[in-house]
C-alpha cells in the first residue's frame, strides 16, 4: 500500500494501535513512549506487525516524500460491530444479552480506555485533511477497569447479569490510556461521547440483531405480532 501511494501520489493513512505501548510502565501514554512488548509473546504478532508498520511508513516519508498520517487507536466501540468478534465491549454485550455470565479474566482490575466509533470518525477525519504526520493517540481518556466497564454494561442492559472469572491471558496489560494532548493541541480534537452514553447506543444495535424484530404472524385474516 505504500508502493502504491508512491506511484499515485496519495495521502497514507495507517491506522496503528495502542498496543504499541504494550504493557505500559508509563501511565497515561504519551506519543513519545516507545512502550514495553515482549517481541516473542503470544500477543507479539499484532504489537509488533503494527510498530512495523509504523516503522515502514516513517522510512517511506523520510526517504521518498510519502505523505503518511499515524493514529494509534485506543479501544472502540460502537453499533454494527460483530457480535463474537472478541472484544472485551462486544463480549460484555452479547454475554448481557443471552443471560450468559460476562467473562472476565484475572482480577477485573485491569484498565482500558473506551471510545465512541463517531469520535474516532471525527479524529481520523482531522488527522487526514491536517497537516500533520503524527503519530497521534485517539481514544477517550476516560478509564474504566474491566469489572467498572461490566457494572456499566449491567447498567444498560441487566443489573442481575452475572460475572464469570477465569484465569489472565499472558502478557495482558495492566493499564492502557491514552494522552490526548497533542490530538488536542493540533487537530483540535477530544472525543465528545461518554460510555455511559455511548454504550446503550451500541446496546440497542446489539439486541436488534441477536433477536430480530418482532414477527407478524397472521391469525383469521388478522394480524398478531
Amino acid at each position: 500500500m505504500l508502493g502504491l501511494a508512491k506511484r499515485v501520489g496519495a495521502r497514507f493513512l495507517l491506522t496503528s494501535t495502542s498496543e504499541v505501548y504494550g504493557d505500559p510502565l508509563q501511565h497515561p501514554q504519551v506519543e513519545t513512549y516507545w512502550g514495553n512488548v515482549n517481541p516473542i509473546g503470544v500477543r507479539s504478532c499484532y504489537d509488533e506487525g503494527k510498530r512495523t508498520a509504523e516503522t515502514l511508513t516513517m522510512d517511506y516519508h523520510r526517504s521518498l516524500g510519502i505523505e503518511v498520517r499515524i493514529a494509534r487507536i485506543f479501544n472502540t466501540y460502537g453499533p454494527r460491530m460483530c457480535i463474537d468478534d472478541g472484544r472485551v465491549v462486544s463480549n460484555f454485550v452479547a454475554q448481557a444479552l443471552r443471560k450468559e455470565p460476562m467473562t472476565v479474566y484475572g482480577d477485573g482490575k485491569q484498565t482500558r480506555s473506551f471510545q465512541y466509533v463517531s469520535d474516532l470518525v471525527e479524529g481520523l477525519i482531522r488527522l487526514m485533511e491536517g497537516d500533520y504526520v503524527g503519530p497521534f493517540n485517539l481514544g477517550n481518556p476516560g478509564e474504566f477497569t474491566m469489572l467498572e466497564l461490566a457494572e456499566v454494561v449491567q447498567e444498560a442492559i441487566d443489573p442481575n447479569a452475572k460475572i464469570e472469572f477465569r484465569p489472565n491471558t499472558e502478557d495482558d496489560p495492566h493499564k492502557r490510556k491514552p494522552d490526548i494532548s497533542k490530538a488536542k493541541q493540533l487537530l483540535g480534537w477530544e472525543p465528545t461521547i461518554s460510555l455511559r452514553k455511548g454504550l446503550p447506543l451500541m446496546v440497542n444495535d446489539f439486541r436488534q440483531r441477536i433477536f430480530g424484530s418482532p414477527k407478524t404472524i397472521i391469525v383469521g385474516g388478522g394480524a398478531t405480532a
